[in-house]
């Protein structure tokens, strides 16, 4: 089992934090990566900008476009992800990115260097689990699990695949959009989650939209864990002592607590 699957363990819902590294700086990720452990995130996604954010919004594209402006570059994520562990933080760790940074950096080094860093996923929404086989290969051999999505708008054939070939967990959209906080839950989600998990073993854990502590309890009743992003990254920017962010996670932390 890897340390993305054991983050789901115990009948504890798992709540995954998302942040853009070098938003709005690098020393920001790095603190504010710790802040989210401490308040009870489960696992850390680190967002690798990207030019051509397509399955962004525009609270994590303005934040991926900053980063780029500071010069982020994926050997700087790598290089965040093994500071991150040298300051003690136990998360699994997973990377969100697209899929031309990877080839440009080289698949094999990527993954290599990636592990070595103490990042235990990838996250490519532009990359289809069809055309995933070398990426897929060279994660397995430095024992870094491939996360897929899916939207409620997927086949039943590519629920099928993904949960033939995703590994660690499956990335559950609540829209077919992009990311960014909304109000609400969807109605068809509950089917949407049951219909996937009839055929799939992984946890399954919803993103896309979510955005406030009931939401996330809603959402915790049916799914294995719930993702926040741009609701987070929002608090960085209002609140740069990441007060804001330790108060919120840990009131969704609590919220999801009690859906166990």
């Amino acid at each position: 089992m890897s340390d993305i699957s054991r983050a789901f363990g115990g009948g504890r819902k798992a709540l995954i934090g998302y942040l853009t590294v070098g938003y709005p700086d690098i020393e920001t990720t790095l603190k504010a990566a710790v802040v989210l452990e401490r308040a009870g995130c489960d696992i850390i996604e680190l967002g690798v900008p990207f030019s051509d954010p397509i399955g962004d919004g525009p609270v994590i594209q303005a934040a991926s476009f900053r980063a780029l402006q500071n010069g982020v570059t994926p050997a700087d994520c790598i290089e965040t992800a093994a500071e991150l562990r040298r300051r003690g933080l136990n998360a699994p760790l997973v990377f969100m990115g697209y899929y031309n940074p990877v080839l440009s950096y080289g698949i094999e080094p990527f993954c290599r260097d990636s592990a070595a860093a103490g990042v235990s996923g990838l996250i490519m929404p532009d990359l289809p689990p069809d055309e995933s086989g070398d990426l897929d290969a060279a994660a397995v051999k430095h024992g870094i699990d491939l996360i897929y999505l899916l939207a409620p708008t997927s086949t039943a054939a590519r629920v099928a695949l993904i949960a033939e070939k995703a590994r660690g967990f499956i990335y559950l959209t609540s829209v077919a959009g992009v990311t960014g906080a909304r109000d609400g839950v969807p109605e068809y989600l509950p089917d949407f989650v049951a219909k996937v998990r009839r055929q799939a073993s992984l946890p399954l854990a919803v993103g896309f939209g979510v955005s406030t502590a009931e939401q996330a309890a809603a959402i915790g009743c049916y799914a294995d864990g719930v993702i926040i992003g741009s609701k987070l990254l929002r608090l960085i920017e209002e609140d740069p002592s990441l007060a804001s962010l330790e108060e919120f996670t840990a009131g969704v932390r609590t919220a999801l607590d009690g859906t166990g």
